[in-house]
């Protein structure tokens, strides 16, 4: 099984902050977590503000936690507000669920992590996780965007 370690993360943050460049992107901050939700990498550009690396560990994180990304989360939270207050109580307040936090997978379908990214607008948030994952020849699962 591949799976997501320092290189890879290495790679997937700096194809994202290279894809943020080419969108003139707010300063975005990186963080890559493994299947069990620990953190293997956290990048910040130049910029990025204080709060930006408790966010995108909380979309990453809800992504792994639930096994779905966190523009899905975000969705559920509009439908069942309740469930994603729950979650959010159960999980100390590191459920972020807006897009932005993207699962990981390998070429077996296998969770192997998840990236979340904060800075910009969600969906350009997103768009950079996705460019990164696949520029490090991983699949990004973003759900139904």
């Amino acid at each position: 099984m591949v799976r997501l370690d320092l290189e890879s993360s290495i790679a997937i943050t700096q194809a994202a902050f290279g894809k943020s460049r080419e969108l003139s992107a707010a300063p975005l901050t990186v963080a890559i977590l493994d299947s069990a939700g620990k953190l293997i990498s956290l990048q910040r550009q130049d910029g990025s503000s204080m709060l930006r690396p408790d966010i995108a560990i909380g979309k990453a994180w809800g992504a792994v936690a639930m096994g779905k990304s966190s523009r899905e989360l975000g969705r559920d939270a509009l439908e069942r507000p309740a469930f994603i207050s729950s979650l959010t109580t159960l999980a100390q307040g590191h459920l972020v669920p807006v897009a932005g936090g993207v699962l990981v997978r390998n070429s077996d379908n296998e969770v192997v992590g998840a990236v979340g990214i904060s800075g910009d607008l969600s969906d350009v948030d997103e768009l950079c996780a996705i460019t990164g994952i696949q520029a490090a020849g991983l699949i990004a699962d973003a759900g139904t965007v």
